[in-house]
């Protein structure tokens, strides 16, 4: 009995050590990306051209009165079928207006982030009508009660860099007070940056007055905004939509930075080749620039080229397909190449349970997409089901894979002190091993990533210790926040003040 006591002190001990936070973090958010390049130079001015040749030719549909007004004013012509083209130096300049980076913008300062250049953050997005349930392990409706908890659980996970409402409340019927217990949920319980969709454009100018509540007063959000709107202006294929672009007018209006979301499907609202997907994509996402920079020049805009594909045999979307990943690689390198900041999805698994499927695709896909550079990768924590379902349990799991990511981006840094010929002709030549050098040390904090949810030891002492799998101590860490991380980010007068002037349903 002592022995075998000695044994459980000594084991809860090594994992009391793999919990604790190194010293120095070997793997923060914002590493550099950028290696992999799937698409050669050639292959990059062959996909520009014949984007510029859409837009210079085809153009676009279905362009909003107002819109048309001011594309017009800047260039664009008149084509048949009451389209408007952009010719390309109306695109080029475009570009070269439009902004390279900004900040994006924490209410906590220490929290906002720098988008653009070569840093890779990853963090949320999604729409999943469907949550699955940590007590049953079963999928049901998702509610504002999920999203308040949802918004507190990545507050606690150092690796969601901002965090977009994941799911929809489909217990808020009116979509007035949808968009606006939305943005309160993401004010109430966190204080990274955030980011959310109108659904009208009406809504944006109440929902900037309870901002400005958490700012401070009237005008103070934005000076220093740290809300981001999510639209997708451009409906594929080369259409605009009404609403959605009057959203857009409307976040200028209030200094609402945004993310142009192109979501095209392969096959279906785009070419099934993955060239002609990457072309017509692109030319889409041009088209909301172009847009953003006629009416605001140089407004911080994140150029969201989102390749979607869809499994051709059945036409049910495929998130975490291998072509995923390179489409959303090959786009980050694109837009990298313009020199604007990139915006893609990925770890969007189409599994349904914490599984084999789930970690295979969720790694692949949001990899691919960091070692390309996208900038600001969307849907990387907690999403499943082809983004209809979203889980407390693959948000603790995702935070975990993305310090593995943020470490392969981190690379080897060759140094004359980390090549280290003396420490090896001292080993060599004395012990015949590393273990307890300074070096080893030195390196073990430095170096080296510890997960605290992935199991390294051995079969038997898995066994011993219960046979957890990775399901299962997720959803006990996932819980662990959940009861015990109730953050008062709003005052009581603050909280007061939107609750007198808003219909508040939590």
């Amino acid at each position: 009995m002592p022995a075998e006591s000695g044994k459980r002190s000594g084991r809860k001990a090594r994992h009391a050590q793999r919990a604790a936070r190194p010293v120095v973090d070997p793997c923060p958010p914002g590493q550099r990306g950028g290696a992999f390049k799937p698409l050669s130079p050639i292959e990059l001015d062959q996909i520009f051209e014949t984007a510029l040749r859409l837009l210079e030719t085809l153009g676009m549909g279905n362009v909003p009165d107002r819109l048309a007004a001011d594309l017009r004013a800047a260039g664009a012509q008149p084509r048949d079928r009451e389209r408007l083209v952009f010719p390309r130096a109306m695109v080029q300049r475009s570009i070269q207006t439009a902004a390279k980076t900004f900040t994006f913008h924490g209410r906590d300062k220490v929290r906002s982030i720098e988008v653009g250049g070569d840093s890779v953050y990853f963090g949320t997005g999604g729409a999943a009508v469907q949550t699955l349930d940590l007590e049953t392990g079963l999928y049901r409706p998702s509610t504002l009660a999920d999203l308040h908890d949802f918004t507190r659980l990545q507050d606690m996970l150092s690796n969601v860099s901002w965090f977009t409402r994941c799911c929809v409340a489909t217990d808020v019927t009116d979509v007035r007070d949808l968009d606006i217990n939305t943005a309160y949920a993401l004010l109430r319980n966190t204080t990274k940056p955030v980011a959310t969709s109108f659904t009208l454009a009406e809504n944006v100018a109440p929902i900037v007055q309870m901002l400005d509540i958490a700012a401070g007063g009237p005008g103070e959000f934005s000076k220093r905004p740290f809300l981001k709107a999510h639209i997708s202006p451009v409906i594929s294929p080369l259409r605009y939509g009404e609403d959605a672009v009057d959203v857009v007018y409307e976040c200028v209006a209030h200094n609402i930075p945004m993310s142009c979301i192109t979501a095209a499907q392969a096959g279906a609202t785009a070419p099934a080749t993955l060239a002609g997907f990457l072309a017509q994509s692109l030319a889409e996402t041009l088209a909301s620039l172009v847009m953003v920079n006629t009416i605001g020049p140089g407004f911080p805009m994140v150029f969201s080229n989102w390749p979607f594909v869809v499994d051709l045999r059945t036409g049910a979307f495929a998130g975490g397909s291998g072509e995923t990943a390179i489409l959303n690689a090959a786009s980050a390198q694109i837009t990298n190449w313009l020199g604007l900041p990139s915006g893609v999805a990925a770890s969007m698994t189409d599994a349904k349970a914490i599984d084999a499927q789930y970690g295979v695709e969720k790694a692949m896909t949001s990899l691919a997409a960091a070692l390309a550079g996208g900038n600001l990768i969307y849907e990387s924590s907690g999403m499943t089901a082809s983004l209809l379902g979203a889980s407390f349990e693959g948000f603790v799991l995702d935070d975990e894979m993305h310090s593995h990511t943020y470490r392969a981006l981190r690379g080897v840094e060759v140094t004359e002190e980390n090549l280290g010929f003396e420490a090896i002709c001292q080993s060599v030549l004395g012990d015949g091993h590393f273990l307890g050098s300074a070096e080893t040390y030195a390196a073990m904090e430095r170096d080296y990533f510890y997960p605290s949810l992935a199991d390294r030891n051995e079969p038997r002492t898995w066994q011993e210790e219960g046979a957890t799998d990775a399901w299962a101590a997720a959803r006990e860490k996932a819980k662990g926040i959940l009861d015990t991380h109730h953050p008062e980010y709003l005052t009581p007068q603050q909280d007061a003040e939107i609750r007198g002037r808003f219909d508040i349903l939590i």
